[in-house]
């Protein structure tokens, strides 16, 4: 089935009057609910009328997503929520001389001081209980391979690659 201008006229007509994609799939016949689905957001045609009345246009999020505050925003943050609170709001906290100390950014370990293992480029074969088992590569492709560095005796792979595969929890839970 391809979309004619006919069937893209009659889409667009029945997607303004309300239908379903699944009505409006039935009512064209020949096309599934997805592919009516797909036509109306390659059309870019408005969304559904909500409960209110007022039919929504999606529109693509052209800016990444706000990350969460660090230890130090949150901190600063909060400063300045007391500060607001206890002299009467925004606008008289602006009119007073107030004496705040920032919060103390945290030590954070520059990239340039991470050391990446050369790897050893062993074969599956050739792993043993005290090598790094940190797969390397496509393993459809040729090139592949393992690091082969030596393992500690908890871990299946070198210190670099376990610092890569187990993060502390307190570390993920802060991340969100």
């Amino acid at each position: 089935m391809s979309w004619t201008d006919e069937r893209v006229e009659r889409l667009t007509k029945l997607w303004a009057d309300g239908l379903s994609a699944s009505q409006i799939a039935a009512q064209l016949g020949g096309v599934s609910r997805n592919a009516v689905i797909g036509k109306v957001h390659r059309l870019n045609l408005p969304g559904r009328a909500k409960s209110g009345g007022q039919a929504s246009v999606r529109t693509k999020r052209t800016t990444a997503a706000p990350r969460a505050p660090t230890y130090a925003n949150r901190a600063a943050t909060q400063a300045t929520r007391t500060i607001n609170r206890t002299s009467g709001g925004a606008g008289a906290a602006l009119k007073q001389d107030l004496n705040v100390v920032a919060a103390e950014e945290l030590d954070t370990r520059p990239v340039d001081d991470v050391v990446v293992p050369i790897s050893r480029r062993l074969t599956l074969a050739e792993l043993s209980e005290r090598t790094c088992k940190w797969p390397i590569g496509d393993p459809l492709q040729e090139g592949f391979h393992f690091c082969g560095n030596d393992s500690g005796e908890a871990s299946p792979y070198c210190g670099y690659h376990a610092k890569l595969a187990f993060q502390p929890a307190s570390e993920r839970r802060r991340a969100r």
